[in-house]
């Protein structure tokens, strides 16, 4: 991997800022020593705080395991003014159809922050019978590894994404997560299929890929594509696409036929129905980001006329692929305590990875719906 040249060093005795080494984005974050709960952080560190997540996208503030979810809440709400305070998935996370249903449980001081992980946690925060479940590709790609192939170490992106629900919500602005139990392991190959390539992580270690290198990535007839473009997101899309499998990158779904009929879905709105810029702009840095739920989409309205589903899907995966290869991706490995807040409207992500029969991981995650969705100025 490159070397982040995203930001320099920022010189203060309070909050400041230090590039990843040996990563295409990203940044670690210090906090001043009379503040080390960074939802409480001044006004002008956390201004410092707020820029480096826009420029970095990526940031990561080591030893906050103890922090409490309601500060991890005021933290991510601090984010976002217009925040409406729900679930940035709300109802579709528990929906019985949702192919989110099994992916967390609500904390019960503060249920906008999720708890996240793998195997028992029984007690954790008075829950009993606390059961976790990683998830991993071979619940929801279409076909997956062989069970050789994961026994030799290799495993997939499980699905690349933006947390939202991409109905009726706007997405949030910021994610956090904080890995509480982070317990050390082997070595994990991403298989890159398609082409060969291979990348090593930490055994579910989590992706991200930068929004705006997707974009510098792409031609000039196809940036001026994506910057007039429309992406129309399916009703209920996490309940719509269930019955269906994924391509082996997570990028977006297999076209088969398999969608639930717009007749079997829970009852929608067509005014609910988001539909949102293919490219959005970082307000702290002006640059224009490709940003995009692959596995969620409908149709695009595009300069051309109207995709359709499986047309769409193609269109989205050509986009999308050339900023999934290795030099591009970074897999954060975790420490316990890391407490990473990524720029949700400027990242994709992915979960990676999978844990055996004994493993185990705890995490808390929060995101807050918007009350505005990104824009693209051209």
């Amino acid at each position: 991997m490159s070397t982040a040249t995203s930001t320099t060093t920022t010189a203060s005795a309070g909050l400041k800022v230090t590039p990843l080494q040996n990563a295409p984005f990203g940044a670690v974050v210090t906090l001043p020593v009379e503040q080390p709960d960074p939802a409480y952080l001044s006004d002008d560190d956390f201004k410092k705080l707020y820029d480096a997540v826009h420029e970095n996208l990526v940031v990561v503030i080591p030893n906050q395991k103890d922090i409490a979810p309601e500060s991890q809440y005021i933290l991510t709400k601090r984010f976002d003014p217009t925040c409406e305070g729900a679930y940035g998935h709300s109802k579709e996370f528990r929906h019985e159809k949702s192919v989110l249903r099994r992916d967390g449980h609500s904390c019960p001081s503060q249920p906008q922050v999720q708890i996240l992980g793998q195997g028992r946690q029984d007690g954790h925060l008075g829950i009993e019978n606390l059961e976790l479940r990683h998830p991993t590709h071979m619940s929801f790609h279409h076909t997956p590894l062989t069970d050789s192939q994961i026994a030799d170490g290799n495993t997939r992106y499980y699905r690349w994404h933006i947390d939202s629900a991409l109905y009726g919500l706007a997405p949030p602005v910021v994610t956090t997560l904080l890995g509480i139990d982070c317990p050390k392991s082997e070595r994990q190959k991403i298989l890159y299929e398609d082409s060969g390539e291979v990348l090593e992580t930490a055994q579910a270690a989590t992706a991200f890929a930068s929004g705006a290198n997707g974009f510098e990535l792409l031609s000039d007839e196809d940036k001026e594509f994506a910057l007039n473009t429309t992406v129309i997101y399916a009703p209920h899309p996490y309940i719509f696409i269930s019955p269906t499998g994924a391509t082996s990158d997570g990028l977006t779904i297999v076209s088969e036929g398999k969608e639930l009929s717009l007749q079997e879905l829970p009852e929608w709105e067509l005014s609910k129905v988001k539909k949102l810029p293919l490219v959005w702009t970082n307000p702290v840095t002006g640059k224009q980001h490709l940003q995009v739920h692959g596995c969620c989409i409908w149709k695009l309205e595009t300069p051309d006329g109207v995709q359709e589903l499986e047309q769409a899907r193609k269109t989205i995966h050509r986009l999308m692929r050339p900023n999934i290869s290795p030099k591009h991706v970074y897999a954060h490995d975790w420490q316990e305590g890391d407490l990473v807040i990524f720029f949700n409207r400027g990242v994709w992500h992915s979960v990676t990875g999978q844990f055996g029969p004994d493993g185990h991981r705890l995490m808390h995650q929060c995101n807050i719906a918007s009350g505005q969705d990104p824009v693209c100025v051209k």
